[in-house]
């Protein structure tokens, strides 16, 4: 499965972040209510991708980012698309196999 890539080094987050008035802990706290299994996203991961030093993270699984984007939206009607990027297709053009094909 694909990674999610935060946008603009995770300022949009940030930005959304700070409109739901939301810390940190507080944004873990409620990804656990938008995850049907309750344990939603810990708040070291959500400090990754909201960090901007070091230990900051510039992708995460489309789990994680749905779960925060899920959460914010429900304060700040932020989409998902807004907080993060797809990654770029590949940009591979050479044909690893060819089915039923023909020998020669």
């Amino acid at each position: 499965m694909p990674k999610l890539h935060r946008k603009d080094d995770g300022k949009p987050l940030r930005a959304a972040m700070a409109r739901a008035g939301f810390s940190i802990p507080s944004l873990a706290e409620a990804t656990k209510r938008v995850d049907p299994d309750g344990k939603g996203v810990s708040p070291a991961t959500v400090g990754r991708l909201a960090g901007q030093g070091k230990t900051a993270r510039g992708s995460c699984e489309l789990k994680t980012a749905w779960f925060v984007a899920t959460a914010l939206h429900e304060e700040t009607n932020a989409p998902l698309q807004d907080l993060f990027a797809m990654p770029n297709g590949s940009t591979s053009n050479i044909e690893r196999s060819t089915p039923n094909a023909e020998e020669e």
